[in-house]
Order: C-alpha cells, then structure tokens, then sequence
C-alpha cells in the first residue's frame, strides 16, 4: 500500500466509495461466470508498521445454461504487497502425508502446521450432474525450500474424495501486488469433476522466539494526511480446460490506526 497509494490514483478511487469496493467481482465469457471475492479484517491498522490480519478469500464457478462447469486448471491470486506472510517457526507438512486422508485424519497428521480453513462445493458427473460439498484445510508447507501451502480438500458423501492442493508462494519485485500464490490444480475424479465453489480463510497467531507472530499481517499506507482510502487489494488469474483466461480485480479499504 504504501509505495503505490498515489494520491491522484487514491481520489479517484474515493469516488467509488466504501459500498463499490466492498462487492465482488463477475466475470462472463460465453457460457462461463465466474464470481469473486476477498477481504481481510481488520480494516484499521498501523500507517508504518504490520499488524496480523486475516485474509478470507471466496470464488463460484458456474455455467449460464447450468451444464457441467469446466474444470479449473491454474489458479493465481496476486496480493497487495503491502501485506507480507510470515511463516518461520511453524511446522510444515508435505504433500504424501495428506494423500487419501479424511479431513480428520489430516488434522491428526499435521495439526500443527495449520493454517486455515474453509468449505468447497463440486460437481462429479457419474451418469448425471452430482454436487457434492466438503472441507478445506489449509496447511504450512514448503517446497524447493521456498514458503508455501497446501490445501486439503475432503468430501464424504454422496462422493468421497480427497483432493491434495499445493500453492506456491513467490513475490513480485514491481506493480502494487507483492504476494503471488499459484496453483496447479488436480484433476477430480479422473477429470469428471469440477470444483464450483470455494470459501477459505486464513490466519493464525503464533509464538516464535519469545515474539508473538503473525501468519498474515499487513499495514495501511495512505500518505498523510489522508486517514485511510481504497486500494488494489486482490487480483485473480483462472484457466479452466478450453476457456480462455479471467483476470479480476478487488478494490478494499483501509483506515489508518493511531498507536
């Protein structure tokens, strides 16, 4: 936020006003219509410095025509780089140890590294449409020695599956966004499956050398004296099998914290 809160760019944004940026987005292309969303809370927090947050991010995949929904197949979400995510200390847990696990036995194997959590919906075709819901858990990983998380999505009735998700984490030098999660996603059920729906927060306190720390933080940068103002918070890049690429955009607001 701050090195990229241009006052020109922040006036024209407070014309939109708090109920514009607190809306998802709706992307159509053709048959396709994408919904998506993401907040963080608080909203009032410290101009120099970090503050822990929470991060809630939510999408929907849907047809116009209600058929069966093409499936995603690479995920990108772009995050204002004036949030950071600090994850040294906590343990990790790897891909193979999540591998045809309940969501029961998944918290058992690695608890400890969690994250976050949230909920999914799907639809599997076997003989006709069957939607399906389940949950996701998010946990503290790593990979080629760089941060990263894995999601672990599980399913049990009417179809029972586990789905094992891993999200890379990178950053970007230049531009407003600084944090980039990717994802690769598997193919559902030998490709009869489609992920339709997601909703997933994360965020968690943690003690880390005698210092109390932060998964998630993030600072409110508007240049004085403005005391707060709507900024580029989270942007998504989706493929899905023979679509061509949504890219959406959020605008969220930010008040500065006094102390």
């Amino acid at each position: 936020m701050r090195r990229s809160f241009a006052i020109p760019v922040l006036i024209a944004l407070f014309s939109f006003g708090w109920g514009a940026s607190s809306q998802a987005e709706v992307e159509q292309k053709d048959n396709l219509r994408v919904t998506f969303d993401a907040d963080f809370a608080p909203h009032r927090l410290p101009r120099d410095r970090s503050a822990p947050v929470t991060v809630e991010i939510e999408g929907k995949i849907e047809t116009i025509d209600g058929t069966h929904p093409p499936s995603l197949r690479w995920l990108e979400i772009d995050l204002h780089r004036s949030g950071r995510i600090f994850s040294a200390g906590l343990p990790t847990c790897s891909a193979p140890s999540l591998q045809s696990t309940s969501t029961r036995d998944a918290i058992e194997r690695c608890g400890r590294s969690r994250i976050g959590g949230g909920s999914f919906s799907a639809t599997v075709k076997l003989g006709k449409d069957i939607p399906t819901t389940g949950q996701i858990i998010a946990f503290n990983s790593r990979k080629g020695g760089r941060q990263s998380v894995l999601l672990h999505l599980f399913a049990d009735a009417p179809v029972r599956f586990t789905l094992v998700v891993p999200l890379t984490i990178g950053h970007r030098q230049d531009g407003q966004f600084g944090t980039v999660l990717r994802a690769k996603i598997p193919r559902l059920g030998g490709d009869l499956g489609s992920i339709t729906a997601i909703q997933l927060k994360i965020g968690r306190r943690y003690s880390y050398r005698g210092k109390r720390r932060s998964y998630a933080s993030a600072a409110c940068g508007a240049p004085d004296p403005l005391h707060g103002g709507p900024f580029p918070f989270a942007r998504a890049n989706l493929r899905f099998e023979e679509h061509p690429k949504i890219q959406m955009t959020l605008v969220r607001y930010c008040s500065v914290r006094r102390g």
